[in-house]
């Protein structure tokens, strides 16, 4: 007889009925049908075969991992420096934004040296052939392989270096007897997958499908298995995509990559900043241009305000780029502290070009944005601006205050205004930048609205 189980596919919490809401996660209608397949009986082995000892920590080995360079210098700035040998590395984003054109130069490029099989699972091999070719791709080394069944493509495996997985949610494995895509097929085929790369030191690159809210599709449970998840983002309508870090065992997770889209590949952008820059800031107001420090790099970022007076009781806030609880309380900030009126006004803040702006220390610029949006009075085209704002209207100091001013100089700013707690640390800079130090926000104000 054919049971099935009603399963959660945000955590995989499995219900012997229907559920409007999970009661692990608290997701609405999250729940879908699957069949519950027999439980095999188990072979019984010596225990000591699966034993492992414990040893002090003194008597581990160190274990240098070796690194490969991608082909794509973004791509390895992002993992920290290049491929990590027998690594998973898990790459998400919306659907024709890039994922498997990435993923094929990078397989290209490491066939020219290493064994690399690509298992297209959605696409047959003529339609991997016609992409290479419009992207002018071509190796002996690389092998293609159209299987859905991962146990039938697991004899492959051991012929390969290096397997890229595309995808993730349409390869299934024979023990479950649920769809492919499902809570279940999902958490085993990765668990399968990562068995095989610590255990045969096989590199896997996996695409994964997102949800409508973004989020990778499938368990949770998918991420963490990962050592590495990256996503690809970006407007189909734009030629320019941004691969960012959320999880990386072997780097950061502050690295973000730019790259640009053409009709013969993708390539990586080393010079990215002006990208994030328009040619109507100095004439416009509400725009100010702060260095963000994203890993190891420093990017100038574009900050744009629009204000307009509220028709209705509630002004409306609205935040792209900026953490919208954070320009809450900038406003607030603003208001009690500085006098500006803005609690009628409709306030639009984004960071221009799909930056994501997390660290505190663009506070500062956020607040000279609303204060030339509100005083209809432009910043200076070539003034940069950072730093941390407290509840007393403070400017506290930020971390790297030095290769943020020297970004600004080698981008041409002529002005730099900063925390006066980050002024010690560069002094180096007088006489080539103009630094204005400031102690509070209505300091900063004043300085730039003289």
């Amino acid at each position: 007889m054919t049971k099935t189980q009603f399963v959660c596919s945000e955590c995989g919490y499995a219900s012997p009925k229907w559920l409007g809401r999970c009661p692990d996660c608290g997701k609405f209608n999250t729940f879908a049908e699957e069949q519950v397949a027999p439980a095999a009986p188990a072979k019984k082995s010596p225990r000591a075969a699966f034993s492992a000892k414990p040893l002090p920590l003194s008597q581990v080995k160190f274990e240098k991992y070796e690194r490969v360079s991608s082909g794509i210098s973004e791509l390895d700035v992002v993992l920290g420096g290049g491929i990590v040998r027998g690594s998973l590395v898990l790459v998400g984003g919306d659907p024709g934004v890039g994922k498997s054109t990435l993923l094929t130069e990078v397989a290209a490029h490491l066939a020219k040296e290493h064994k690399v099989l690509y298992l297209s699972a959605e696409e047959s091999c003529s339609q991997v052939k016609l992409r290479c070719e419009r992207l002018g791709l071509n190796s002996e080394n690389l092998l293609l392989l159209n299987e859905t069944c991962i146990e039938n493509a697991e004899e492959h495996f051991s012929d390969a270096e290096y397997v890229v997985i595309d995808s993730i949610q349409a390869v299934y494995t024979e023990t479950l007897t649920s769809s492919a895509g499902s809570v279940g097929q999902v958490r085993e085929c990765a668990a399968k997958l990562m068995r095989i790369a610590k255990s045969r030191g096989v590199t896997f690159f996996i695409i994964g499908h997102v949800t409508k809210e973004g989020t990778l599709a499938g368990p949770k449970v998918l991420e963490h298995i990962m050592d590495a998840v990256l996503y690809f983002e970006g407007e189909r309508t734009e030629n320019f995509k941004i691969l960012r870090a959320v999880k990386n065992r072997f780097g950061s997770v502050q690295e973000v990559g730019v790259f640009e889209m053409t009709g013969e590949g993708i390539y990586g952008l080393a010079d990215y900043s002006s990208l994030f820059l328009s040619d109507s800031r100095g004439v416009a107001a509400g725009a100010v241009v702060t260095p963000s420090e994203t890993g190891n790099r420093c990017m100038m970022v574009e900050i744009q305000t629009l204000m307009a007076k509220t028709n209705y009781g509630l002004p409306r806030r609205m935040s792209l780029g900026v953490d919208l609880n954070r320009l809450i309380v900038l406003v607030a900030v603003l208001e009690k502290r500085c006098g500006l009126p803005l609690g009628m006004q409709d306030i639009y803040l984004n960071a221009m070009g799909g930056i994501k702006l997390g660290e505190p220390s663009a506070d500062l610029a956020v607040c000279a944005a609303l204060a030339s949006a509100e005083k209809m009075i432009p910043v200076e085209k070539f003034t940069a601006v950072f730093g941390e704002v407290g509840l007393t209207g403070e400017v506290r100091g930020v971390n790297f205050a030095d290769r943020r001013v020297n970004e600004c100089l080698k981008m041409g700013f002529k002005r730099v205004i900063l925390p006066a707690k980050n002024m010690k640390s560069c002094e180096k800079f007088k006489g080539k930048i103009d630094l204005v130090p400031v102690t509070y926000v209505s300091q900063m104000i004043k300085a730039l609205f003289q």
